[in-house]
């Protein structure tokens, strides 16, 4: 009798363990390591203070904030992107904001297409600084375009820039860290990195590549312990990236970028990327419901993830034409915003 009683207890004990984590996951916006290492791992204030930290794309979006919530822990920057002007403006954003020296934030432009030049770049970083702690790859455009209506070069121009550019950055920053035995190389990939997306099929097909590269550098480097590869997968995220976006034809700009506000917001994503950082986290996944659950489901149960990921394709490709935001109003009937 003693022995039921036990098994009551347990079971019960379980059952409320299992919806506990059942309704946090409802709530979640990140993986469950992630969140894990955001409750009881390191802070980023005492892994990153002081670092030397390179981000590409600095002049807007996740980039931007970056450079903000890096100068806020105390992190030393290497600010590069195309526009020099901006990043000069986001400079000066850090040292108003921050306790930042004129020293302690190199504005360096650079065109990740432009490889011949990415040595020179990385030299003058580490004549700057000395060293490169931490090197993210943020630079990238996204696309939106349907593939029978996109060019080739569209693919091709993905390829160079988010693929091709971000392996050319790293592989002149990796000798340096393998030198000294220390470093992260993270990198802002997307969740559609291993997962389907219409609309962005060059662009998935970049990101393919990108986490294919880390995953096979990062067993590469198992005699380097100290040097983490950092692969970072956000889902939708309030950022310039969707105005930005390749369409059909190179020099065809997006027609509308449409209403952003239903998307994470970047703050809450450069926070959960810093916390993922100062625990060495090997790959995030940031994102709101209900697209966390289509990563767990991507991984764990494929077919289930096609059968869905079909469904809200659709909805995806509809809310295109309809002139909104690919990822909005999923399980409401779209509206076609009027002027």
């Amino acid at each position: 009798m003693l022995d039921i009683c036990w098994l009551c207890v347990i079971l019960a004990g379980s059952a409320v363990y299992l919806l506990t984590q059942f309704i946090r996951f409802i709530f979640a916006d990140a993986d469950l390591t992630l969140l894990w290492a955001a409750r009881f791992g390191n802070s980023p204030e005492s892994k990153l203070r002081g670092k030397v930290v390179w981000i590409t794309g600095a002049s807007s979006g996740i980039g931007e904030e970056l450079s903000y919530q890096l100068a806020a822990l105390g992190a030393r920057l290497v600010l590069s992107a195309r526009r020099e002007n901006e990043l000069e403006r986001v400079k000066r954003t850090c040292l108003e904001r921050f306790s930042l020296k004129d020293e302690d934030i190199l504005v360096l432009p650079l065109d990740l297409l432009d490889r011949g030049s990415h040595q020179e770049k990385t030299a003058a970083a580490l004549k700057h600084f000395g060293d490169i702690d931490v090197l993210i790859n943020n630079g990238g455009r996204t696309q939106r375009s349907l593939c029978t209506e996109a060019d080739v070069d569209v693919y091709q121009a993905l390829m160079e820039l988010n693929y091709l550019g971000t392996v050319s950055i790293t592989k002149q920053v990796l000798p340096h860290m393998i030198r000294r035995g220390s470093g992260i190389i993270a990198t802002i990939s997307s969740v559609a990195g291993f997962v389907g997306v219409p609309l962005a099929t060059g662009y998935a097909a970049s990101k393919h590549a990108v986490q294919g590269f880390f995953n096979s550098l990062r067993t590469e480097l198992t005699d380097y312990p100290n040097i983490t590869i950092s692969t970072i997968c956000p889902g939708p995220v309030i950022s310039s990236i969707v105005q930005n976006a390749f369409t059909e034809e190179l020099s065809k700009p997006v027609a509308t970028a449409g209403d952003q506000t239903h998307k994470m917001s970047t703050e809450r994503c450069v926070q959960l990327t810093l916390v993922g950082l100062a625990n060495r986290v090997k790959e995030m996944w940031i994102a709101e419901q209900p697209f966390l659950l289509f990563c767990y489901l991507w991984q764990y149960i494929p077919t289930l993830a096609w059968y869905l990921t079909n469904i809200l394709g659709k909805k995806r490709v509809q809310n295109f034409k309809a002139g909104l935001d690919a990822d909005s109003a999923y399980f409401s009937k779209p509206k076609v915003k009027t002027t």
